[in-house]
């Protein structure tokens, strides 16, 4: 931590007289301008999608186990049926309830597993696009002289005028006037 501020020190102290270009840059404009988010996106959807029906199933499966159970219940309550009847039946009611358990344990398993299938999916998309934006800012970096470009929710107050956000979507082939994800458009 010492090591970042003596850092961040030095650098603004040699920003101060001149020998370091600063940018900054809104991530978060850049990534949802970024030629593959909303293939991203739709491929998340998607999957989440498939992972809630696959859970429904599940879920359907345990309704059905339910209903079966209550209609055994039911004819175990049945005065006028014999007591090896009434064993039967309460033998497999015991069977029911133990499938019932086991699929309420697998319920809630494939639901964890499918959260974290997802979380990684989506990590991987994200690890993905900002690669690629990285590629471009570094390549507008060099085309552009700057030293630094820092992303802008990382520092607590940055000018206006160091923002080269609208410049880096323009190298990667959008119009800064119709981003999504900028201010004036943020209600989109």
């Amino acid at each position: 931590m010492k090591k970042m501020m003596l850092g961040m020190m030095a650098l603004c102290a040699a920003a101060a007289f001149g020998d370091v270009k600063i940018g900054t840059v809104d991530m978060m404009v850049l990534v949802r301008n970024h030629k593959s988010y909303d293939t991203n996106k739709k491929m998340l959807q998607d999957s989440e999608k498939k992972y809630q029906k696959e859970l429904d199933d599940t879920k359907a499966e345990l309704d059905a186990l339910q209903d079966e159970g209550k209609k055994l219940a039911d004819q175990a309550r049945n005065p006028m049926i014999s007591q090896s009847q009434k064993d039967k039946i309460e033998k497999e009611l015991l069977d029911i309830q133990n499938k019932y358990v086991a699929g309420q344990q697998k319920l809630r398993t494939q639901a964890m597993k499918s959260q974290e299938k997802l979380q990684e999916f989506e990590s991987m998309l994200l690890k993905s696009t900002t690669e690629d934006i990285r590629a471009v800012v570094n390549e507008f970096a060099d085309d552009n002289g700057y030293d630094i470009i820092i992303e802008s929710t990382v520092t607590a107050f940055a000018k206006k005028s160091l923002d080269v956000t609208d410049g880096i979507l323009k190298a990667m082939g959008v119009d800064p006037k119709h981003a999504k994800g900028k201010e004036k458009d943020e209600g989109k």
